[in-house]
């Protein structure tokens, strides 16, 4: 049988390394020998011995789940042989901790993770119900963290200068390290008269960056 869909680039090759590796653009392949943490359903293929989880977040992550959609439900990965990842098609990228690294990011762009890097679901600083009640997951420690996202992401370096403003629908993540607040940029009164709804941005401000998908549709809406 021939076809350019058995091209080389689309064959899964025997895994040589351990741990976490990109299949493609819009996958993510794990060589299990242990454990490994994943969004839940966001396995599309695996091969060998491996048993699947649900991880449970306690009741407060839970209810931050119920109350903002934005949580991260995981499950746990273990025994040995390959796993691939892949959540709506998005573009993934393998993220390597070193110590002292810590990065901010949102419930719905993890995809997968080592169990050597800690995770904390964590509600933004200054930016409450009225910003999107934003929960988000901030990752410390060493190892590999895949994100994905919707669209070739926008990195925006953030200095003391020059805070930036970005969409909460929009965001992905940004560096632990910058302060967080909200940002109103237009009037009640200009939303009732028909203006943008633009009304509530995201500050950052400090020295770091922030990723930005260049879509402000949310996953809920997508999926529909």
């Amino acid at each position: 049988m021939k076809s350019d869909l058995f091209a080389s680039e689309n064959l899964a090759q025997a895994a040589v390394t351990p741990g976490m590796s990109l299949q493609n653009a819009k996958s993510v392949k794990y060589n299990v020998n242990g454990e490994m943490l994943a969004r839940q359903g966001s396995m599309v293929a695996y091969r060998g011995n491996l048993q699947f989880e649900r991880k449970g977040q306690g009741i407060g992550g839970m209810l931050k789940r119920a109350v903002t959609g934005e949580g991260l439900a995981l499950m746990s990965v273990r025994g040995q042989g390959e796993a691939w990842f892949a959540h709506q098609a998005g573009n993934c990228f393998v993220i390597d901790f070193e110590p002292g690294d810590a990065l901010t990011i949102n419930g719905r762009n993890v995809l997968c993770f080592d169990p050597t890097l800690s995770y904390e679901i964590k509600m933004v600083k200054g930016a409450g119900m009225t910003g999107g009640g934003l929960f988000n997951s901030l990752f410390t420690g060493t190892g590999k963290l895949a994100v994905v996202c919707d669209g070739s992401p926008i990195i925006i370096p953030v200095t003391a200068q020059a805070p930036v403003y970005v969409d909460t629908d929009a965001v992905v993540g940004w560096s632990a390290a910058l302060e967080t607040g909200l940002h109103r940029s237009q009037s009640v009164g200009s939303m009732i008269r028909g203006g943008s709804g633009e009304a509530v941005q995201l500050m950052l401000r400090g020295e770091g960056f922030v990723i930005v998908r260049p879509s402000e549709v949310t996953e809920t809406a997508a999926s529909h």
